[in-house]
């Protein structure tokens, strides 16, 4: 019997954007641990990218194809409905709406591990939902991992993008005093979001020393070790998020490195954060946007076979919010 057919973006080599195209391939079938998920909407996330792009070149080391991707399709975040479940399969069931990480999830179709779902927040649209997973999930663990309080004062840097919105949100629903770090055409978003304040990171140095902060959530990804210690007070608490700008070999986590390295020998607590893709992180995501303490920013929505599109406009960072793929 012939394997049916599904569209999906894929890619034959690594590279920027323009490797992405559509074809028609195999539709994905099910291990006994896994969810056959319908996919209704996508988002993109650095994560991809990084898939994309095959960098920093450890990544290919690490079982992703040292030449070209071991996995043609790219796309992590994923909503949609659940189409099948594998034999072990226990928390889901064929027509539920989820949402969560997959492998593959430019495509019409995808499988996720039943850990790595939850079900969909009612309150949210396909769309909204898609645009929660990967940077709901690490902004909630940064949270935590930085031990944020009631009455605290935070500094979010890259508070405009995809870790950063949610970070703000999170952070505000602990009861933390919020600034956020962005751009000017991206201070009302943000500003909406809850935080107390609104740099522009143009003009002011939210690392000069003239304030300190209790946590430091640096999504931003190039700023030096040194200047953030500086804006820290005596016992606070610094956690990196990712690393950008860190060139082919490192791609940044040599800054995070450092940060581990000095932590024990400081009164600051300095560290980095490797986000944990599980369902019940999801579920407490699900709690909070069902309360109405969360809401996702979606810059644009992109059809399937603009995924390119999509994903060029999540690099060059001109939109504020997630870039969506629907795929319906």
């Amino acid at each position: 019997m012939p394997q049916e057919l599904m569209t999906a973006v894929v890619q034959d080599r690594y590279g920027e954007a323009d490797v992405l195209y559509l074809d028609h391939i195999p539709r994905p079938t099910v291990a006994d641990n896994e969810v056959l998920i319908r996919v209704e909407a996508a988002s993109v996330d650095r994560g991809a990218w990084h898939l994309m792009a095959g960098l920093p070149y450890p990544l290919r080391l690490a079982g992703f194809g040292l030449r070209r991707p071991e996995n043609r399709v790219r796309g992590l975040d994923v909503s949609g409905r659940v189409e099948a479940v594998g034999s072990s399969v226990t928390r889901v069931a064929v027509g539920q709406e989820v949402y969560g990480i997959a492998v593959g999830s430019f495509a019409e179709y995808a499988c996720a591990l039943e850990t790595k779902i939850a079900a969909k927040p009612a309150r949210l649209s396909f769309a909204q939902a898609a645009a929660v997973p990967v940077s709901g999930l690490t902004a909630l663990q940064a949270v935590r991992d930085g031990r944020v309080q009631a009455g605290q004062s935070v500094l979010v840097l890259g508070a405009s993008g995809g870790v950063g919105i949610y970070a703000v949100q999170v952070a505000k629903a602990m009861g933390a005093l919020v600034t956020g770090l962005c751009s000017t055409s991206k201070a009302d978003t943000v500003r909406s979001l809850g935080a107390d304040e609104v740099l522009d990171y143009r003009f002011d140095d939210a690392t000069d020393g003239s304030h300190r902060y209790d946590v430091i959530i640096d999504t931003g990804g190039n700023r030096r070790l040194r200047d953030l210690r500086r804006a820290l007070t005596r016992t606070g608490r610094l956690v990196i998020v990712g690393g950008e700008n860190g060139g082919r070999w490192l791609g940044g986590i040599d800054r995070q490195i450092r940060a581990l390295c000095l932590s024990p020998f400081v009164s600051q607590k300095l560290g980095s954060l490797m986000a944990s893709e599980n369902a019940e992180d999801l579920e407490v995501l699900t709690a909070m946007i069902d309360a109405g303490v969360i809401t996702p920013v979606i810059d644009s929505v992109h059809p399937l076979a603009d995924t390119a599109v999509a994903v060029a406009r999540m690099v060059d960072g001109s939109g504020c919010g997630k870039q969506i793929i629907a795929t319906r």
